[in-house]
C-alpha cells in the first residue's frame, strides 16, 4: 500500500484566524486603531500629528532633549565625522571612540565600575540577560517587567519562575522554590514599570535577593535622567547602588536618542563584551545616535536636577487635576519616608478595551494624545491610557489638557467616580 502523506497545515493561518482579527478589522474601518499614527513633527510637549496640533501625553521624551540644540549639534557632528554608519558590530569595526567616551560617562553616572553600550535597550536586556544566565540557573521576575526582560529570559533557558507585581512576599516565595533548584538566581525587577508608572519596593527586594544569595539587576529604562539627585534611576533614589549588580538604561527616553547600556562591576562587563549575542551579532548604533546619547548624559550630568524637579512637578500637577475630574488614577505609591513616590508615568484605569479605545480617539479627535494599553499588554478588564509628562510641558499644555479631558469624559458613562 501507498502511504499518502497527510497535508500540513498552513503556517500562516494564524494570520488569517487569529483572536484579534475581528477587533482589528473593525478599529480600523472605523478609524479607532490607536497605533501607528503618523508623528509629523519633532517631538515635544505639543506636536503635529497627521496634520493636526496635538498636545502630546505619551511620549518618553521624559526631559525634551530631543529639541535640545546642543544635542541636535552633537548628532550632527557625529553624522559629519563617521558618516551614517559604521557597518560593523561593536567587536569588529563598530566601536569608535564616541562608544568609548559615552560608556566612561555612562559608568561614572552611575556609580559603577564599566558600562556597556547596546544599540537598543531592548537588546541590552535580551544580551545580559542571555549571556549571565545558563539553563542550570533561576531568574525571578515581577509580572510587570518589560516584555525585554522575559524574552531575554526565555533566551537564556533558565528556570523562570515568575512573581505577582510588586508583591514581594510572593517574591520571597520563589527565592525559596529556587534554593532547590540549583545553579545560580537571578532577581530582575524594574525601577519603574512602564505601563502601571510606579516604583519598585527595592529596598525589600534588595534585602530578600541579598538574604536567600541571589544576584539583582534592575531595569532602569524609566528612571535614569529621571529619579534620585543625580538622575541615576531609583537605585540611587533609594540609596542603593552598592547593593545592586546590574544596572540597565536606555537612550530612547530622557537621554534623547536610540540604545541602551548595562552597567556594573567590571569583570561582568567585560564578560558581556565577549558572550553577549545582541552586542556580538548587532550592528553597533549609528554614530548620530551615540553623538546625541553622549551629549544627553552630560547635560543630565551637569545640570539635570532643574529638569528632573521640573518634569516630576508636571507629573504630580497632572495626577492631581486627573483625580480632581474623578478619573480612577493609578497611584504611584511612597518612598520609605511616606512621601509620595512620584514618576513622570500617569496612568487612568479606564476597564474595558473597546471602552479605552473610544475614549483614546475622542482625545485624540480634541487634540490630546495619550497612549492605550488593552490586553495582553494589561490584564483582562484594566485597559488605561497612560500618560506620561516631559520637563518641558508648559501649565498651560497641562491645563488645556485637563479642560479637554474634562469634556471628553462627559460623553462615556462610568469613567468617574
Amino acid at each position: 500500500m501507498t502511504e499518502t502523506a497527510a497535508s500540513p497545515i498552513d503556517l500562516f493561518e494564524k494570520v488569517r484566524n487569529h483572536e484579534r482579527r475581528e477587533q482589528l478589522e473593525a478599529a480600523n474601518a472605523a478609524d479607532l486603531n490607536p497605533y501607528f499614527r503618523l508623528l509629523t513633527s519633532q517631538a515635544g510637549p505639543v506636536v503635529e500629528m497627521e496634520g493636526r496640533e496635538t498636545i502630546m501625553l505619551g511620549s518618553n521624551n521624559y526631559l525634551g532633549l530631543t529639541g535640545d540644540e546642543r544635542v541636535k549639534r552633537a548628532a550632527r557632528e557625529a553624522l559629519d565625522e563617521y558618516g551614517t554608519g559604521v557597518t560593523g558590530s561593536r567587536l569588529l569595526n563598530g566601536t569608535t571612540p564616541l562608544h568609548v567616551e559615552l560608556e566612561e560617562e555612562l559608568a561614572a553616572w552611575m556609580n559603577t565600575e564599566s558600562a556597556i553600550v547596546f544599540s537598543t535597550g531592548y537588546q541590552s536586556n535580551l544580551g545580559c540577560l542571555q549571556a549571565i544566565l545558563g539553563p542550570d540557573d533561576t531568574v525571578i521576575c515581577d509580572s510587570g517587567d518589560h516584555a525585554s526582560i522575559l524574552d531575554g529570559c526565555k533566551l537564556s533557558g533558565a528556570k523562570l519562575r515568575p512573581f505577582r507585581h510588586n508583591q514581594t512576599d510572593k517574591l520571597e516565595k520563589m527565592l525559596q522554590r529556587a534554593a532547590g533548584d540549583g545553579g545560580g538566581v537571578l532577581v530582575v525587577v524594574d525601577g519603574v514599570y512602564s505601563m502601571e508608572g510606579d516604583l519598585c519596593d527595592l529596598p525589600r527586594v534588595v534585602e530578600l535577593a541579598q538574604r536567600y544569595g541571589a544576584r539583582l539587576l534592575v531595569d532602569e529604562a524609566h528612571g535614569v535622567g529621571v529619579l534620585g539627585a543625580r538622575g541615576a534611576g531609583a537605585t540611587e533614589l533609594y540609596g542603593l547602588e552598592d547593593q545592586v549588580d546590574l544596572r540597565m538604561g536606555t537612550f530612547s527616553k530622557s537621554l534623547a536618542s536610540c540604545g541602551g547600556f548595562i552597567a556594573g562591576d567590571a569583570e561582568v562587563i567585560d564578560f558581556l563584551r565577549i558572550s553577549s549575542r545582541s552586542f556580538i551579532f548587532s550592528a553597533s548604533g549609528v554614530p548620530a545616535a551615540v553623538g546625541a546619547a553622549l551629549a544627553a548624559v552630560k547635560i543630565c550630568r551637569s545640570e539635570g536636577p532643574a529638569l528632573y524637579e521640573r518634569l516630576l512637578d508636571n507629573a504630580e500637577y497632572l495626577r492631581h487635576g486627573l483625580e480632581r475630574l474623578g478619573l480612577r488614577v493609578v497611584q504611584p505609591g511612597r518612598m520609605p519616608d511616606g512621601s509620595v513616590a512620584t514618576t513622570p508615568v500617569v496612568p487612568v484605569v479606564i476597564g474595558e478595551d473597546w471602552q479605552a479605545i473610544l475614549v483614546w480617539k475622542a482625545l485624540y479627535d480634541a487634540g490630546v494624545y495619550t497612549n492605550v494599553a488593552i490586553h495582553p499588554a494589561v490584564p483582562h478588564g484594566a485597559a488605561l491610557l497612560r500618560t506620561s509628562l516631559m520637563a518641558t510641558h508648559e501649565r498651560e499644555h497641562l491645563d488645556r489638557a485637563l479642560e479637554i479631558t474634562a469634556g471628553v469624559i462627559e460623553q462615556f458613562d462610568g469613567l468617574t467616580g
